[in-house]
């Protein structure tokens, strides 16, 4: 369809916005997004430069995992220049940026698992992974990579039919990349632009968390950890009370909810 073109200068053309998306790089197929953002960063790309492919063949999602980006989906990373106090908030903003996209253009009801797996009906829709180069306490750059299951069917793709969706599959229809990819640009800049006053995204982050006040299992490595999802903390770690009472704070890990 003529409205789902992805191309560079359709995706700019009248943007709203002062940063994100004022220069997009597309590609018909690449190997990573956000391999290919991080060379822009490294070359002092412009902040907000999108890197943005119709296909991706050795895409990364979180705990190293692959993440597939056949045709028909978005697969988009994103060049920020923050200053280090931000850099704990970009999950959060990146997840809230793809909820708020997807209500927008689809209506249909999204939630968060922590730390930034967003779902539909108890299955992943999109995957975000935030890679950051950072020295001596100063941020060189961060990428925002995102991967949205748009035009996927999952029954596709046995590995993931039983955990994943996408928005077509939800919808019985197939959905526009170009008006998801166009509101999911404006709502980046937006929650970006918070943090720099000294702004938060943290309260609604949190309340849209779908991880709290549930029993869950925590793999972070070859640790297992299993308990009640009490709360998150301002920089994103997941607060679990352990059986014995004891209140553990992670970092980072992959969560499972207990039924």
């Amino acid at each position: 369809m003529a409205e789902d073109n992805l191309s560079a200068d359709l995706i700019m053309e009248g943007l709203e916005t002062r940063l994100t998306g004022q220069r997009v790089l597309y590609y018909p197929s690449v190997t990573s997004t956000n391999e290919v953002a991080k060379q822009e960063a490294g070359q002092g790309a412009a902040e907000g430069t999108v890197i943005i492919a119709g296909e991706q063949t050795r895409g990364r999602g979180r705990m190293k995992r692959t993440w597939l980006t056949p045709e028909g989906n978005i697969a988009l990373s994103v060049v920020l220049y923050p200053d280090a106090s931000a850099l704990s908030s970009l999950i959060m903003l990146a997840s809230l940026a793809v909820v708020h996209s997807i209500e927008s253009v689809t209506g249909l009801e999204t939630q968060i698992k922590w730390p930034n797996d967003v779902m539909i009906n108890g299955k992943k829709v999109c995957g975000i992974l935030v890679e950051s180069d950072v020295r001596g306490g100063k941020v060189n750059y961060a990428v925002i990579g995102i991967g949205i299951n748009v035009n996927l069917k999952p029954e596709d793709s046995p590995e993931i039919q039983t955990i994943a969706t996408s928005l077509s599959g939800e919808l019985g229809v197939e959905v526009s990349r170009f008006s998801i990819v166009r509101h999911l640009l404006v709502e980046l800049e937006r929650l970006y632009l918070t943090l720099s006053p000294g702004g938060s995204v943290y309260a609604e982050w949190r309340d849209r968390l779908i991880t709290l006040g549930k029993e869950v299992k925590v793999t972070d490595g070859e640790n297992i950890y299993e308990g009640l999802a009490e709360s998150v903390d301002k920089e994103g770690s997941l607060l679990l009370r352990s059986a014995d009472g004891s209140l553990k704070k992670i970092v980072t890990g992959d969560v499972t909810l207990r039924n």
